[in-house]
């Protein structure tokens, strides 16, 4: 059930608070309230995160907490959480842990049995993919990849049979490199989406071919600039054409054996799907039934 009532802070507990990806009309009323009402907010850069605060007219105690200190300042914030105080986890942009700082601080939370509560919000990945007209129903985040050309090479050719839509993260002194990279792999047919400066004044969401979009973003410096997320389509199953030397034999087999013992058969010895076999034999059966008795009607 939905209820119009803003959430407040009325326990301890770590909240994880999303913060806008560009445009700061994008942060929630809950998102507000919590920042409001807690007793300290986590920042992954508290500069960045003064800017929004002082935006909204926040005023509320901060500390750092990124991936240079967070072994240090973990203990510090469980210490505040089990003394009663409440903690906003907040990141530079989007939804924490996303790709971002605060995993440790959650897992921690959770064995010293701390209330976590996470609440949703802006999330540049999902924003593109969402934009991107590549299937959303199943999807794989992959952040950013290697910058080492051999590592990101690896890591794209394990994913290269992935039926997934896939999500990565990247920035404008490296894209040229991964989109060669992505082709290089994948094929210059891959359908890739570059998603860029979302929310901001000079979004654009923009899909081609890789070969064509490599081409495409070679010709402008400008279609590169800002912050990126690249969707790209999920590896596509197609069916091979059952060979005709493969189903004679089939249906030979079939002559002396169970339809279903002979597709197993002939499946192990020419790498084909046994059902694939079995379909097709049942399929051209029943045609040739039908025409044997269309050709009886006409007799009659």
């Amino acid at each position: 059930m939905l209820s119009s009532v803003i959430d407040c802070v009325s326990v301890p507990a770590l909240y994880i608070v999303p913060t806008p990806i560009g445009n700061l009309q994008d942060i929630t009323y809950r998102a507000l309230s919590v920042l409001r009402q807690v007793d300290c907010v986590a920042a992954e850069d508290t500069r960045r995160t003064h800017i929004l605060l002082n935006f909204f007219s926040i005023r509320v105690s901060l500390c750092v907490l990124n991936q240079h200190n967070e072994f240090k300042k973990i203990p510090i914030l469980i210490s505040k959480l089990q003394a009663g105080l409440s903690v906003a986890l907040v990141s530079d942009a989007g939804t924490p842990l996303i790709n971002d700082p605060g995993y440790l601080l959650v897992k921690s939370c959770q064995k010293a049995r701390i209330r976590i509560i996470p609440l949703p919000g802006p999330c540049a990945a999902i924003t593109a993919l969402c934009g991107s007209g590549l299937p959303t129903h199943r999807f794989c985040f992959e952040g950013f990849l290697p910058h080492k050309r051999n590592l990101r090479i690896g890591r794209l050719q394990v994913l290269l049979e992935e039926s997934r839509t896939l999500i990565f993260y990247d920035v404008k002194h490296r894209i040229i490199e991964t989109l060669q990279d992505i082709a290089s792999v994948f094929g210059l047919e891959r359908y890739v989406v570059l998603a860029r400066e979302l929310t901001k004044v000079w979004e654009s969401i923009d899909g081609a071919p890789i070969g064509q979009l490599l081409s495409w973003v070679q010709e402008d410096n400008s279609r590169i600039q800002g912050e990126i997320v690249l969707v790209v389509a999920g590896h596509s199953l197609k069916r091979k054409k059952l060979s005709p030397k493969v189903f004679s034999v089939m249906k030979l087999l079939a002559s002396e054996l169970s339809v279903k013992r002979a597709a197993t058969l002939v499946g192990y010895i020419y790498g084909v799907r046994k059902n694939v076999l079995y379909k097709k034999y049942l399929r051209e059966k029943s045609n040739k039934i039908k025409d044997q008795s269309h050709l009886i009607d006409d007799m009659v």
